[in-house]
Formats: C-alpha cells, structure tokens, sequence
C-alpha cells in the first residue's frame, strides 16, 4: 500500500500508533481497547501471546460485536498466512470483520531470487482465495525468526513491498529498539511502501523513527512498567504527543 493512502485510510500525517494488546480474556482485551480508543489511537492489534489461536477467535468475535465501528487487527502467534488468512476469510464470511492480520514472519527469502519466492507466492494465492479483504502487515527480517543478513535487508524489504499492504520489521527482540539504520535501509528500499516497527518503541525514542516509519505496533513501550498486559494511558498519550506533526 502506497504510504500517502495508508496515513489518509488513518486520517493522520505522523505514523499510526496501533497498540498490540497482549490478550489474556475479553474482559482484559476490553479494558485495553477502552484505554486505546480514548487514547486517540485508531485501532489495536490483540494477540494470543499465552495460549493457542483457536482460544482468540472468540474473543476477536466479542471484540467486533462490542466495537462494531473501530480497527482491530489481529496476530496469530507463530502462524503464517497460509493458516490465518482461511481463518480471517470464514469470520469475515459470517459477518465478523478483521480489519488486518499481522504475521511475525511472510515467508521472504532473500537467499533466493526476487522473483523465486515460492512460500511467498503460495500465500498470496491463498490470501486471494480466502476472499478476506483486510490489511496485510508482514514480519521481514523480523524478531525470533530467522536471521538475516544485514547486508540483504535492502534485498528483504524489496520483495516484501510485492506481497504485502505494509511492511514491518523489528529490533533484535521485544521491547529492543531498532538500528536506526536497519530502518533507514528497509525505508529506502521500501520505496513508497508502507512500512511498520514493532518492537522497541516508546514515547523516548519515537521520534527518530518517525520520518521514516509509518505504522508503529506497541506494547511493552506503552504499557505499565513491568506489566505485560495493561497500556498506560499517560505513557499512551506521551507517545501520541511526540508522534503528532
């Protein structure tokens, strides 16, 4: 997705803040949205960092129909598109709306040829037959996965922008902050692709990021110290000050 229509779908001109709520129960994921949304982010991202995906789906289901109107993205932990998107299709098809999917890893392989990028491919062809038609944010040379070598990264993130809507990288793990100048070679390889950081953000460091980057997915930058869980709306709303143009 060309990075001037991603910032016009969010009405902003600085990057989207999407916080990425680690969910325990609906209850907890409820609380966290209420915090979000009155924070003055456009959506959330909820993940199942604790228990298995099928367990999430009722809760998605909960989200939707208590914030029928707002964005909620979703992270299968540990799963790849070719999984997911079947997934996010069916719900869609039965009236519960998923408005992006975030996968930790999609699939690049820059030991291979731009144009040879099979499980890329397969998962393209999957996402277009599942019929859903959300947002698609890609892990590239992303956190826990496999290494990558710094000096194709630029190679990464140019066959990233032919497979997804945003592009999103990472620090070495959460709650590290990215190498300024990781970001700066995924930005200028990323050509008018959106692209996206997630890990490592917080309301200090921000602002070297902000030129080039346009979606920032956080958790632990934002949330209580020491809680994996819970946003805090004071460090939410000095996050959304120093990001703000």
């Amino acid at each position: 997705m060309n990075r001037q229509d991603f910032h016009k779908r969010f009405d902003t001109s600085g990057p989207v803040i999407l916080p990425v709520i680690h969910v325990l129960d609906a209850e907890q994921a409820r609380r966290n949205i209420e915090v979000a949304k009155n924070g003055g982010c456009p959506g959330v991202f909820l993940i199942n960092h604790d228990f298995e995906k099928e367990k999430l789906i009722p809760i998605i289901k909960e989200m939707r129909q208590a914030y029928p109107d707002y964005w909620i993205g979703v992270n299968f932990l540990a799963v790849t598109g070719k999984i997911a998107f079947p997934i996010l299709g069916e719900l869609q098809a039965s009236g519960i709306q998923v408005d992006g999917y975030w996968a930790d890893d999609a699939r690049m392989d820059e030991r291979r040829s731009e144009s040879d990028q099979p499980e890329a491919d397969e998962i393209a062809e999957i996402r277009k037959t599942s019929g859903w038609n959300g947002l698609y944010v890609g892990g590239t040379a992303f956190k826990k996965q496999r290494d990558v070598d710094p000096a194709l990264y630029g190679k990464s993130a140019r066959i990233a922008t032919n497979y997804m809507d945003v592009v999103v990288t990472s620090g070495v793990a959460t709650g590290h902050a990215a190498d300024v100048g990781k970001i700066e070679i995924f930005r200028k390889h990323c050509g008018d692709t959106a692209l996206g950081l997630a890990s490592g953000i917080t309301p200090q460091n921000a602002a070297r990021y902000a030129d080039a980057v346009d979606l920032f997915m956080v958790a632990t930058g934002i949330n209580f110290q020491g809680d994996f869980y819970n946003i805090d709306p004071e460090r939410l709303k000095h996050l959304m000050i120093v990001t703000q143009k």
